[in-house]
């Protein structure tokens, strides 16, 4: 994938029998999916014009150009759509996208390196980052709040932590 994009939604399938798929939104407003103008597959070479009909469970019923039967719709099922970057709206200074945390330098207060930022999740209670690197048998999981993560330096491609007593290993 180019760092020029960024996985916004996915296919879920079809949605009835005329041609409609249901599509499942990444996006913080999910109904903007459909306003990043284009959508490619990851390696690029397929570009979607999408149109939300209506809100569905677990998603959107949308309208893909060019495909008009169930069987069309269900060929998608679980094909991801990325945005090109500058589609995308600026974020204040203390949001990030979750693509650019990743592969970011962990160090803790005292500048001792921690790991390195693997993933980002979010299980309903926050988002928490995954930290993995030499010395840590496991990946360890740090909230990603204020207080846990004071600094967030993207041009130096790093991550100050302050971590709850106990999370890595001494």
């Amino acid at each position: 994938m180019s760092d020029a994009r960024i996985c916004v939604g996915a296919f879920a399938g079809a949605f009835g029998v005329q041609g409609e798929v249901r599509l499942k939104s990444f996006t913080a407003d999910p109904e903007a999916i459909a306003d990043y103008g284009p959508l490619h597959s990851e390696d690029g070479k397929t570009v979607w014009e999408i149109e939300i009909t209506r809100a569905i469970k677990n998603g959107f019923a949308a309208r893909v150009a060019g495909v008009r039967s169930k069987e069309e719709a269900d060929t998608l099922r679980g094909v991801q759509l990325f945005a090109d970057r500058d589609a995308l709206p600026s974020l204040p200074d203390d949001e990030f996208y979750h693509t650019d945390l990743i592969g970011l330098a962990v160090f803790d207060t005292g500048g001792k390196a921690l790991g390195t930022v693997m993933a980002v999740h979010n299980h309903g209670a926050g988002d928490l980052l995954e930290i993995g690197g030499p010395g840590l048998k496991t990946p360890v999981l740090l909230p990603f709040t204020r207080e846990a993560v004071p600094t967030v330096d993207l041009t130096a491609g790093r991550v100050i932590a302050d971590p709850p007593e106990g999370i890595f290993p001494e």
